[in-house]
């Protein structure tokens, strides 16, 4: 394809600001324009006329986010192409901390006196909101890192690979899934690049190449005889990687578990296969009989549950009330947190906040204040003891130091408290699925992520799946449907008797995280080994809908 016809082809995603959960919107450019590179010495100039700017005009603090964020999308139904992005969004975000207060601006105008000039309306904006301060806002410190990089540890850039050979194996997976009995089917390929250059008066001067990737489909049938249909979505997790996620390894099969699973590599047209003869088995599939079920619960669908159920309660602004109006707060205020001893769930639920795991989408060097990434407990040994927080949320609890958890999704977007990977840790001992199986006598085996509902609390909560198998006297004997679980988050937390050990540790991922107003999406891993949760309310959501 050449430039012209490209830029034409991509223009068709520009309307939506998002398509499937996926930011497209920018400017259009051209596949090869993505490989370009501006040159660290030159993002340093321009960040050093903002902090100057910024300090004449009497701010205590300031910081200079420079982006360059790169989409690029390729979107398919059956033998056509639907639809193509390549867009890129560049500009300049000044943050300042004056009387007190903070002030932001942006401009995507990136020549010395625009910045000069968003520099001073920033510092305008704090001493406007200082007017109404009943607080200062208290900066946690940060030592400066002076220039220093950080790169995704990628193998293949995916931005590199001829747009051709991406559709090609697109095309490759639909045909696979038509091929086994699909009626229909949708794969898209989601690629992300975010160039960032962080710089502050605290004196560090940071730029990170940070790579994501996402491959999906769902594929449907349709009973000719009945008119109805069923699907399955991808079983694939977005991932911190480049296009080596997609060119190497295969499906392997975890003991005990019904499918071949992905573990660093993914294979989009076995796991199109798998879907549509899955597919077919749905329509016979046993409908669930509402009651209590001893529930195992693949990563593929328990990373979904870690992250509505202990990501987003201890998140320390929706503890204290920021987030009230979009999404909620969480049941895990901070009297429950000074007791030292508040019940999250059994002694096996361990839960680690991380932003240097590799592989995964929140893995960084630093964050959008300049804090490197770490690594903490969040849940131990099924005791609440930790938050996540960024630089003035620190001494609300004690700490001396951010966690580094700052984030905004675009160069014109203010940073503000968001998700680290949030992930369950393996058993310590010795244990596979097979293992988590053989006691069951009545359970369900549930595999891939599907509806879900939670309240404002993130407390009580009902989850779907993709899959779902019937495990009777300690086997899997065949496939259900119509399967939801309902319980609250320290119920479901509490029932966690099993769980496997780390040869079986995947992440689940999602590209769109929304939070904040205006809102903002993050991308974030989660990762888990299977586990099993005892005694769980099971619902059969065909009788409830009807």
């Amino acid at each position: 394809m050449n430039r012209k016809d490209f830029i034409k082809a991509s223009g068709l995603g520009l309307g939506a600001c998002l398509l499937n959960g996926f930011p497209v919107s920018g400017r259009a450019i051209a596949p090869e324009s993505s490989l370009e590179w501006i040159e660290v010495s030159k993002k340093k100039e321009l960040a050093d006329i903002a902090l100057q700017e910024a300090t004449a005009k009497g701010a205590a603090y300031a910081d200079v986010r420079i982006g360059r964020y790169l989409n690029q999308a390729i979107f398919t139904r059956e033998k056509q192409v639907r639809n193509m992005a390549n867009v890129e969004s560049y500009g300049i975000g000044i943050r300042v901390l004056v009387d007190g207060c903070w002030g932001f601006a942006a401009t995507d105008k990136m020549d010395k006196e625009s910045i000069a000039h968003t520099t001073a309306l920033a510092v305008a904006i704090a001493k406007g909101n200082a007017r109404f301060l009943e607080e200062p806002v208290q900066l946690a410190p940060q030592a400066g890192v002076g220039e220093v990089s950080w790169k995704t540890p990628i193998e293949k850039n995916a931005f590199e690979i001829p747009i051709a050979e991406k559709t090609a194996l697109l095309l490759e997976a639909n045909a696979a899934a038509l091929s086994h009995g699909a009626s229909f089917v949708t794969s898209n390929l989601l690629m992300v690049n975010e160039q960032k250059y962080f710089a502050s008066t605290d004196g560090s001067y940071i730029d990170q190449d940070i790579h994501r990737i996402w491959p999906t489909f769902t594929v449907t049938g349709v009973n000719k005889a009945t008119g109805k249909f069923e699907s399955r979505d991808a079983l694939s997790a977005p991932r911190g990687m480049g296009y080596e996620y997609l060119t190497a390894g295969h499906p392997y099969q975890v003991a005990g578990s019904p499918v071949a699973l992905y573990k660093d590599h993914y294979d989009i047209v076995a796991d199109a296969i798998a879907a549509a003869k899955q597919v077919k088995e749905k329509f016979d599939a046993k409908s669930i009989q509402p009651g209590k079920y001893d529930l195992v619960l693949d990563p593929t669908h328990l990373g979904l549950t870690i992250h509505e159920s202990t990501g987003h309660p201890t998140e320390l602004d929706r503890v204290l009330g920021y987030e009230a109006n979009f999404a909620g707060t969480s049941f895990l205020t901070l009297d429950k947190w000074k007791s030292g001893n508040f019940n999250y769930g059994s002694k096996l639920v361990n839960v680690v906040a991380d932003r240097t795991e590799k592989g995964s989408l929140g893995a960084i060097g630093y964050d959008d204040e300049g804090v490197p990434a770490q690594q903490w407990d969040l849940i131990r040994e099924g005791i609440l003891t930790n938050y996540q927080t960024i630089r003035d949320q620190a001494h609300i609890i004690g700490l001396e130091a951010s966690q580094g958890c700052c984030y905004a999704d675009s160069w014109n977007s203010v940073q503000f408290q968001r998700m680290p990977n949030v992930s369950l840790q393996p058993n310590s001992q010795q244990r596979s699925v097979e293992d988590l199986i053989k006691d069951v006598e009545k359970g369900i085996y549930i595999m891939g992520r599907g509806s879900y509902s939670i309240d404002q609390q993130r407390y009580n909560f009902q989850f779907g799946g993709q899959l779902f198998y019937e495990i009777s006297q300690g086997k899997i004997v065949g496939m259900l449907k119509d399967v939801a679980y309902q319980s609250n988050t320290q119920e479901f937390w509490n029932s966690m008797v099993d769980i496997a050990d780390a040869a079986d540790y995947r992440l689940f991922g999602t590209f769109s995280d929304g939070k904040g107003q205006p809102s903002q999406s993050s991308a974030v891993s989660h990762g888990s080994s299977t586990a099993r949760f005892n005694g769980v309310n099971v619902i059969n959501t065909a009788r409830s809908i009807g």
